[in-house]
């Protein structure tokens, strides 16, 4: 079992069938497969050997999958890189797993020659513009490299490392093995997520899981990916029209610029059969404002993260209406366990709490990661007897559907991002005015949530919010930067042994904004 087993069954039973479009550009499986193959070999060429890690920092297009499996067939391992994160933290990842090259599109070529300089790696230039000097022409390699066999990795060898933000300040890296994926896309496809005849829109960014969940579940099925390079909702709703599209997995931030932008009300989405949400907090008025302005269209929400590759629950279309379920809060709900998984609400102690009862979610099946590259302690901290811990709080109902009321952990989810509110905090106390500071999320319409900074500052300094966001700036990456600052004298409230209460500090801006809906990263 191996994520390229896909590849192997299209080359079978659809080889002329397509398998990718990324603008004017199609290729059949059978195209695709050639490419992989001598991808593979290239790599294998320049010296990567079985479980060496590549890293991946590129928009989405057609190269990227090919990369996911070329790697894989190559015996490495795939990294791909947040295109959002700032130099020093892509910097610090790449160095954290030691990789042996990183492959970067025109969009981050002059990033990835500074990185190429700082650490001895082998840069890849995958795009259809001239690379920089000095970096391996990806077209180059494939047309120069002999094709390979498949390395068939095991199902419990490891395939990726999917970096995520830690509690720590630092990211921690996700291993996934090549069973982890591959059970994950069974479990999508068993929850018909992804039906045979799929013409999917990578549209959602291709280094995230959540986005590779359902990618690889259409590998199994044989589907067509269609490629947009970022979100862009005039192009989105361009292409859904154009390619016919049936299926995509977006975020709510990117269904709001949907239903938002002018083209919306006359595009043509006939095509689209099925949107599969997830990743951030959606608000009823938006959720149902698309499904009014989709009608054709099933909505599925999805709830997991990232440790669990990603899938954990799924709340069917037949939920999203009816009397029955609206009587029942059921579109403020994230689903019931999906096929392999087995959810539980725990409490401080780990045993599970009655029905209704909030407590933490916990998530157990052969979808759970490995553990944090090389971080054994966090590992057994997260993963017990089986069991995910994911630090969402929640509680289930009678009918095993799960609400998720608040995060356990001061996480920050803005536009499908994960922040955690500990890595602002570093960054905004080394300021020299600044004295204690806290940091939130608070709801925002567009972005679901957004970083709010609290500052006190020390005696006889002065600071504004401007100088704070712009002192970040410099230090996180923008999506982690506060967006809004309070400058105060007042003391934080803090609990008897000493910490800070953010649910006190997050009352005023949320106990009129609604129910928090469910999420997934």
């Amino acid at each position: 079992m191996n994520i390229t087993q896909g590849l192997r069954r299209a080359l079978q039973v659809n080889p002329e069938g397509m398998a990718t479009i990324d603008g004017e550009r199609r290729r059949t499986w059978r195209e695709v497969g050639e490419r992989v193959s001598r991808l593979a070999g290239a790599l294998q060429t320049l010296g990567i050997g079985a479980g060496d890690r590549v890293a991946v920092l590129m928009l989405n297009s057609d190269r990227y999958l090919e990369l996911y499996l070329g790697i894989a067939s190559a015996g490495a391992v795939v990294v791909p890189t947040n295109v959002r994160w700032s130099h020093a933290e892509i910097a610090d990842s790449l160095l954290d797993c030691r990789a042996s090259a990183l492959v970067v599109d025109s969009a981050f070529a002059a990033m990835g020659v500074d990185l190429a300089k700082a650490m001895p790696l082998a840069l890849i230039h995958a795009d259809d513009a001239a690379g920089p000097a000095g970096a391996h022409d990806y077209e180059q390699l494939i047309r120069d490299s002999e094709p390979v066999a498949d390395a068939m990795r095991g199902r419990d060898d490891l395939a990726g490392i999917f970096y995520t933000g830690g509690t720590t300040g630092r990211s921690k890296g996700v291993m996934l093995s090549h069973g982890n994926i591959v059970v994950n896309s069974l479990h999508m496809l068993a929850e018909g997520l992804v039906p045979l005849g799929t013409i999917y829109l990578n549209a959602a960014p291709m280094f995230h899981v959540a986005n590779g969940g359902a990618m690889f579940a259409l590998l199994l099925s044989g589907g067509t990916n269609v490629i947009v390079r970022v979100f862009n909702p005039e192009l989105v709703l361009a292409t859904i029209a154009r390619e016919k599209v049936t299926a995509t997995l977006i975020v709510p931030t990117m269904i709001q610029m949907l239903v938002d932008h002018p083209a919306f009300p006359e595009a043509d989405l006939s095509s689209l059969k099925q949107m599969m949400y997830g990743a951030s907090p959606i608000n009823e008025t938006l959720l149902k404002r698309a499904m009014a302005g989709m009608p054709g269209t099933e909505f599925h929400q999805l709830y997991g993260m990232t440790e669990l590759s990603p899938l954990a629950t799924h709340l069917p279309w037949d939920q999203h209406f009816g009397e029955a379920a609206f009587a029942k809060g059921r579109q403020r709900a994230c689903g019931r366990a999906a096929v392999g998984c087995e959810v539980a609400i725990v409490d401080a102690d780990r045993r599970p709490v009655a029905n209704g009862v909030v407590g933490e979610v916990a998530v157990r099946g052969a979808n759970v990661m490995m553990g944090y590259w090389e971080r054994p302690e966090e590992t057994a901290k997260a993963v017990i007897d089986g069991w995910m811990h994911t630090g969402d709080g929640g509680y289930r109902d009678d009918e095993g559907y799960i609400y998720l009321v608040d995060r356990m952990k001061d996480m920050i989810i803005s536009g499908g991002e994960n922040v955690y509110s500990i890595e602002v905090e570093n960054a905004v106390a080394q300021h020299p005015a600044v004295a204690q500071c806290a940091v939130i999320g608070i709801p925002d319409p567009q972005w679901g949530e957004t970083v709010h900074a609290f500052v006190i500052t020390k005696p006889d300094h002065a600071v504004n919010a401007a100088e704070i966001i712009a002192f970040c700036r410099d230090r996180i990456a923008g999506y982690k930067c506060p967006r809004s600052v309070e400058v105060r004298q007042e003391p934080f409230p803090l609990s008897g042994a000493g910490k800070v209460l953010k649910r006190e500090l997050r009352k005023p801006f949320w106990e009129n904004a609604g129910a928090k809906q469910a999420k997934a990263g």
